[in-house]
């Protein structure tokens, strides 16, 4: 038999206040969590900061993961991959990702779906439509395939 694991949403301050007004009265965290509607794993992650701060340490609620903001590359970035597409539009995003961090020391200073999303906001980025290789084949003028032939 296997175990289904629940998922749940995350926490609000009041589900948080009376998760620990509950384990307070009962000493269950069990009970607590039931009450609260929470998984055991959000009231061990709560406890050091209601330990440390109390209820009003329950009311700020922290984002995992990167700190927003961060996914934005600098203006100096931004304005050399523009100046670099200025100076040669037949260079693709790999190119550029490579030229700025071959100018970088071949620190990798932007991916190449950065590059693609920096020059789409600037109305750069007008990629060709690429045709399939079936489609080329058959628009290769004097070229037959073995098929072709008598």
């Amino acid at each position: 038999m296997t175990t289904k694991k629940t998922y749940f949403p995350p926490t609000t301050a009041q589900q948080r206040k009376l998760l620990f007004e509950t384990w307070e009265q009962t000493k269950s965290v069990t009970v607590a969590c039931r009450t609260a509607h929470v998984g055991r794993t959000t009231f061990y992650n709560w406890l050091p900061k209601f330990k440390e701060k109390g209820y009003a340490g329950l009311e700020t609620f922290e984002r995992w993961g990167a700190p927003p903001g961060t996914g934005r590359k600098s203006e100096e970035i931004r304005a050399k991959v523009i100046d670099m597409h200025k100076a040669h539009p037949d260079w693709g995003k790999r190119r550029l990702a490579d030229e700025v961090a071959k100018a970088n020391n071949w620190v990798r200073l932007v991916s190449l779906n950065t590059v693609r999303s920096i020059l789409l906001e600037k109305g750069m980025w007008h990629p060709e439509k690429r045709q399939r290789k079936k489609d080329r084949k058959s628009q290769s003028a004097g070229r037959q395939t073995i098929r072709d032939r008598p």
